[in-house]
């Protein structure tokens, strides 16, 4: 994958029409996915974090059309954590004027450290990145290959079975699935791309 934390500058031209539905739906797909993963791995609950995320992609969908690329100023993955963070800041600030008894002390004090930028915080928004456009590639390729082609692939790169172990349930020879697996990632690697292609 060359850089596969790229955003496809594309998409972003083409948020700007509120009525690309297309457009809107790969956004979702992909962000508003990183975006609940990111708060939901901070302690965040379900149900918080779905609101959260509904409120950072409203900001999003409020203010992508004045949001313009300038390499000085950072990415818009970048862009996108500073509004996550914000949004999360805010509603810390919310929970701590209204208590509530869900957690102990150091879940908020964990939470409250989080709202803050630093390196950490961007290297697991980056892995959530990359997270969520593996989850969304494999999902749009998976139909593509037979049932014991993906199991042999999933079991050894994704679970880290062994081609023989794996090969044995699925009643393959280890070099078959070996080739399945090559055959899997070779076309996940294009998927990727294509996802983060202009």
């Amino acid at each position: 994958m060359p850089d596969a934390l790229l955003t496809r500058a594309s998409l972003l031209v083409r948020l700007r029409d509120p009525r690309d539905s297309l457009a809107w739906q790969q956004f979702v797909d992909l962000y508003g996915s990183l975006v609940y993963g990111f708060v939901r791995r901070r302690g965040l609950q379900d149900s918080d974090a779905a609101d959260l995320t509904q409120e950072v992609l409203q900001a999003v969908s409020q203010s992508v059309g004045r949001w313009q690329y300038d390499p000085a100023q950072g990415t818009f993955r970048g862009w996108l954590l500073g509004i996550t963070r914000n949004k999360m800041a805010r509603f810390l600030e919310r929970r701590r004027r209204q208590p509530i008894g869900s957690g102990d002390s150091s879940a908020q004090e964990r939470l409250a450290q989080e709202a803050s930028p630093d390196a950490e915080s961007e290297k697991a928004w980056d892995q959530e990145y990359q997270q969520q456009l593996f989850r969304l590639a494999a999902e749009q390729i998976r139909d593509g290959f037979t049932p014991t082609t993906w199991q042999a692939f999933w079991q050894t790169a994704v679970e880290g079975k062994s081609a023989a172990e794996v090969g044995a349930a699925l009643a393959l020879s280890p070099g078959a699935v070996y080739v399945a697996k090559s055959r899997v990632l070779a076309r996940l690697v294009e998927k990727v791309q294509e996802l983060q292609a202009e």
